[in-house]
């Protein structure tokens, strides 16, 4: 698996705005080569969640979009979903608004002798994400963050599931 950081930052760059527009979140992007072909992968949000006719639809949009840009020289497959419940937190206004869930961060320099942590977020301090780890307060700086993600306990995704199995049916 391959990843070209500077194209992927170039797509982000031209996509990002085309989104906004109508008002979505460009969660991630990843330009990846598995199994001898190249995948684009963009991850979408909204405030009311993504449905598969939002994916749908930024698809066509975006495929349209960058056939007229024509960014990148492969041949690639577009592919479109949403971030998951174990989403990745990348823009410090995430590691505000995601305050108090669990998240696992990852880091490109050791702090204090490692790199993974897993911990409850507590917002963010100018360029400094804050998380909780064994009760103690961490800071770490955005430009050291490798990777982050929330990290939803399997007990909590049965809650919500049967929460929203619940609401279908009228309960």
């Amino acid at each position: 698996m391959t990843t070209n950081r500077k194209l992927v930052s170039s797509l982000w760059t031209m996509i990002e705005p085309v989104l906004e527009a109508d008002g979505i979140e460009l969660v991630e992007v990843e330009y990846l080569l598995s199994g001898g072909s190249w995948t684009l992968r963009l991850y979408i949000d909204t405030p009311d969640g993504v449905t598969l006719d939002d994916c749908t639809t930024i698809s066509r949009q975006v495929g349209a979009f960058l056939d007229a840009e024509d960014p990148i020289e492969q041949h690639y497959n577009l592919e479109v979903s949403s971030p998951g419940i174990n989403r990745v937190v990348r823009k410090l206004s995430d590691f505000e608004r995601f305050s108090g869930r669990r998240a696992r961060i990852r880091t490109a320099h050791k702090i204090d002798g490692r790199k993974n942590f897993l911990g409850i977020l507590r917002g963010t301090r100018d360029a400094t994400v804050i998380i909780e780890v064994e009760n103690s307060l961490m800071e770490i700086n955005a430009e050291n963050i490798e990777k982050a993600h929330l990290e939803t306990p399997p007990d909590e995704i049965l809650q919500q599931s049967l929460r929203k199995k619940a609401l279908s049916m009228g309960g």
